[in-house]
């Protein structure tokens, strides 16, 4: 066994005993973890940002191109954010451990329970924020958890691990070994975490669609479930009957940030409106600092502009017949992650959201909507995208639970 394998399963072990008192643990130690993660965020924060000044520094000089680096950055509003984030998520309620199905002949009754995974795998892109948004779904949802994020964020992470995550959970009453980090920028650790189905049976993988599908055909030799989150680029049609300045606003607010999934990445005209519109759309990006991939392309339509480093910075930009046919391309030459249409016309909406068949599907709004926070309320461990029943969109921590049916004489199922 390598050193790196020897690592991923010393995670594995410590993780599966943190969690034998996990699942038994009251929601207000649960809650007191999360907001003591929160509190130590900012009181810790000038240790995380300098270990993440020293991440940024080191990927500059790798050449990491702009979107990547934008992912690796953190900053004194970042760390706000996440820690205002991380104290909404303690405030929502947990959900009933255990709910009445029905009445069962024999004077039986059936009940649907809520039972903890067990240790749960994260493999995720060089994004420190999602080192506390992986940790704190899990620790809500009452699973443990090994951590593994790209080499370039790993200082981040560790300081994130030893200055917060760790410590609250020890504040709380609950054993730190719960949560763990594989403190290593080997890749074989990636690898090595999708090979160990008594230890680790799932694990959420997150970052570019080939790493993440290599990842996912490895767990599958091995037993391992995954929960993939792979692909992305958000689609938005601009219909005839588009209202011009909310389609620029919402061109505008769709490419704040370019190294995200959710970001605006393929960009449909209707075709009768392509003179009139394309100027509008055009300058809205130009205003935004993003370049235009105009017909004929060189490339697929749902190319992952998010994910070609040096060309972050770019929207494709395509003709469509309407929205029937704008949603097809959607659904069938893009990963399924978001599309949007934008009209003043309720039928032609109708017939786009009819139409698309991908995760998130919205009308005279951006794509960036599609986000655990945003939508849910609270952080998620990614977005599935994946075309199968389960959790599909933000996957957040009411999603990391086995259904377990419980029969019980005579009695209500609850008493």
């Amino acid at each position: 066994m390598s050193d790196i394998a020897k690592a991923v399963t010393a995670c594995g072990e410590a993780a599966r005993e943190g969690t034998r008192g996990l699942a038994a643990a009251p929601d207000e130690a649960i809650g007191e973890a999360l907001r003591v993660m929160a509190a130590l965020l900012r009181r810790m924060a000038g240790d995380v940002l300098a270990a993440n000044a020293a991440d940024v520094a080191a990927g500059e000089e790798a050449g990491l191109g702009p979107g990547l680096l934008d992912r690796l950055r953190l900053d004194r509003a970042r760390i706000a954010d996440m820690a205002r984030q991380v104290e909404l998520l303690a405030d929502v309620p947990f959900p009933p451990e255990q709910v009445p199905v029905r009445d069962l002949p024999g004077g039986l009754r059936l009940a649907e329970r809520r039972i903890p995974v067990g240790v749960i795998g994260a493999n995720y892109e060089a994004r420190p924020n999602v080192t506390v948004d992986v940790a704190s779904q899990l620790l809500k949802s009452r699973n443990a958890g090994v951590l593994r994020t790209g080499g370039a964020a790993l200082r981040s992470a560790a300081a994130l691990f030893n200055h917060v995550i760790e410590p609250a959970v020890a504040a709380a009453g609950l054993d730190p070994r719960a949560l763990q980090l594989v403190r290593s920028a080997d890749r074989e650790g990636a690898t090595e975490l999708v090979r160990q189905p008594a230890l680790i049976p799932l694990v959420i993988l997150r970052g570019s669609g080939a790493t993440t599908r290599a990842l996912a055909a490895e767990a599958a030799r091995h037993g391992v479930r995954t929960l993939q989150h792979a692909d992305g680029g958000g689609v938005l049609y601009l219909d005839a009957a588009a209202d011009p300045a909310m389609a620029a606003r919402i061109i505008e607010g769709s490419v704040d940030r370019l190294g995200v999934c959710n970001r605006l990445n393929l960009l449909l005209v209707h075709q009768a409106a392509w003179d009139a519109l394309l100027p509008v759309a055009l300058a809205a990006l130009e205003s935004s600092g993003i370049a235009a991939s105009l017909p004929p392309h060189d490339h697929p339509l749902g190319h992952e502009w998010a994910l070609d480093e040096g060309h972050e910075a770019t929207v494709t930009v395509a003709p469509a017949d309407g929205p029937a046919q704008a949603a097809r391309v959607a659904s069938e030459q893009t990963p399924g992650l978001a599309a949007s249409v934008v009209t003043a016309d309720a039928a032609a909406a109708r017939a786009f959201l009819a139409a698309y068949t991908g995760t998130g599907a919205f009308w005279n709004a951006s794509t960036r909507l599609l986000d655990g926070f945003k939508l849910r309320g609270v952080p998620e461990t990614g977005i599935n995208v994946d075309y199968v029943p389960g959790p599909r969109g933000p996957v957040t921590f009411l999603d990391l639970c086995l259904r377990q049916y419980v029969v019980t004489p005579g009695q209500p199922a609850d008493a």
